[in-house]
């Protein structure tokens, strides 16, 4: 009895279920997918430029799916070297956008591509690519770590530095997309864009981006005896702003696709975390009034700020367990120190000034937060010059006659080959 069960259970062994910690959320990774750039080019370019096209391109390819993104140094050089030559392909006087169908896949839906003959598709996904490439390692550099072998984690302020500029420059990727690519992109075809690619999610994911920059700074401050508690809350609201927009850009778009939920909840659980720090930070200077509304004033923004910061655990839990599920990364930078002090302070405060409330029951109103110009900006950035072989075209098909164009295609196809003869014939 049980002998076929006992058969099954030997010798199997469950796969140890791997939950990634997320400090930096990365919304999406979309990877090329192998495409014909020989045929349709060949004949048109130079046979250097679609040479370096195509063997670049299946290099980023093999990489990114060997490697599932992770090789973010080698899949940057290769993209980086393949844009100087694929923009050539935009350019309206070579009159090649719609020439070559490029695939792409996300890497969450399996085998489902997406294939679009547009130039302009294809710099649009390889600048996202580099965009989520550059937040990946600004995940890694967030990513506490135990090299001493204590056991205690910890991200040196370097580190949180890097991680900031590695955000602005990927903030500066996809404002260029969301800006000057798909403003380029004929209305049908933008139609057929995958989702991970419209308008509103690219914007948020730069503001986000920009918001989890002031993120790493805030927890800075915390850190600095000298920073001020004005310099604190400044942050914290200007953190504040940056989850909001990006919100509303978001919250616009389909979000019933791949992390498109995930990425809602993660939004809205930063943007929760950011309003408790700025409530409290701004109760923490209302406090320091003479009046008796300034201690009101201030209560009501600690509690404020004690009923956000459980929100947010809520929010951060939903996050945590949508699809694809994460682990809830530690407490760290702000956040670690402030849910510890916002209850404290929240019910300090209440009993101290308890009489108060009791008192002007009228004045118990929830200031507003004050609004502050933003610090963080995206980085500029510019495609690169188009590569010098580009160059060689022109001259090219100037010495070309019509019987060498159609030569370039005879060993291809044996009904070419005879119209090459036919030139030869004398009339």
């Amino acid at each position: 009895m049980g002998c076929a069960a006992s058969v099954y259970a030997v010798g199997w062994k469950k796969k140890k279920l791997s939950i990634p910690e997320i400090m930096v959320f990365v919304p999406t990774m979309r990877i090329p997918v192998e495409s014909d750039l020989q045929r349709p080019l060949k004949g048109v370019v130079p046979k250097d430029v679609v040479n370096r096209l195509s063997s670049i391109r299946n290099q980023i390819v093999l990489v990114a799916e060997d490697t599932g993104g992770s090789a973010i140094s080698e899949l940057r050089r290769a993209l980086e070297e393949y844009l100087s030559i694929l923009v050539g392909l935009t350019k309206t006087e070579h009159g090649l956008e719609g020439l070559v169908e490029f695939k792409w896949k996300n890497l969450e839906d399996g085998p489902q591509e997406t294939s679009i003959s547009n130039s302009w598709f294809e710099l649009l996904s390889v600048l996202h690519l580099l965009a989520m490439l550059t937040l990946s390692e600004a995940d890694s550099f967030m990513i506490p770590k135990d090299h001493s072998g204590s056991g205690i984690r910890t991200v040196s302020s370097d580190c949180k530095r890097d991680a900031v500029d590695l955000l602005l420059k990927a903030s500066g990727y996809l404002e260029f997309c969301a800006r000057d690519i798909l403003a380029c992109i004929p209305p049908d075809i933008k139609t057929r864009l995958p989702k991970d690619l419209q308008d509103g999610v690219l914007e948020a994911i730069s503001i986000q981006a920009l918001g989890q920059g002031t993120e790493i700074q805030l927890g800075l401050a915390v850190e600095c005896q000298k920073a001020t508690l004005s310099v604190k809350r400044r942050l914290a609201c200007e953190q504040l702003t940056y989850f909001s927009q990006a919100y509303h850009c978001l919250s616009n778009c389909d979000t019933n696709h791949g992390h498109g939920k995930k990425h809602l909840w993660f939004i809205k659980w930063k943007f929760l975390e950011a309003k408790a720090a700025a409530y409290y930070y701004h109760g923490l200077i209302m406090d320091k009034g003479n009046e008796p509304s300034c201690h009101i004033s201030a209560v009501c923004c600690f509690l404020a700020a004690e009923e956000l910061l459980a929100e947010s655990k809520k929010a951060c839990l939903s996050f945590c367990l949508a699809a694809p599920v994460t682990r809830a990364p530690p407490l760290w930078g702000a956040m670690k120190h402030l849910h510890q002090k916002i209850p404290e302070v929240a019910s300090r405060k209440s009993q101290m000034y308890g009489y108060l409330l009791e008192q002007e029951k009228v004045l118990q109103v929830l200031p507003e937060l004050p609004q502050f110009q933003l610090s963080l900006e995206p980085d500029e950035y510019r495609l690169p010059e188009i590569d010098p072989t580009w160059e060689s075209q022109k001259r090219e098909n100037q010495g070309q006659t019509l019987k060498d164009q159609i030569k370039e295609f005879e060993d291809e196809d044996p009904i070419e080959s005879q119209a090459t003869e036919c030139l030869n014939v004398p009339l």
